[in-house]
């Protein structure tokens, strides 16, 4: 099975790094480091599962895909 994509970015407001998993709504975490964002959101990310499953919510698949990687892979396809 693919993993979730995560996004990790640099927050001037927060002063830190936030990471967010868009196919699992509003799951999220802080960092003061990238790699902190990182751990933080992948235990964000197995609560977020485990409440999902312990609540009969559907979990969603894998399928986001930032656009760049979709540009690259249709231009080496091509």
């Amino acid at each position: 099975m693919k993993d979730y994509h995560i996004n990790i970015f640099y927050s001037e407001e927060d002063g830190g790094y936030i990471a967010d998993i868009p196919d699992l709504k509003s799951c999220s975490a802080f960092g003061k480091t990238s790699a902190e964002a990182l751990r933080q959101v992948e235990i964000a990310k197995r609560a977020w599962l485990e409440a999902a499953r312990d609540e009969g919510k559907p979990i969603p698949k894998p399928k986001y895909r930032p656009v760049i990687y979709q540009t690259t892979a249709y231009a080496s396809a091509a």
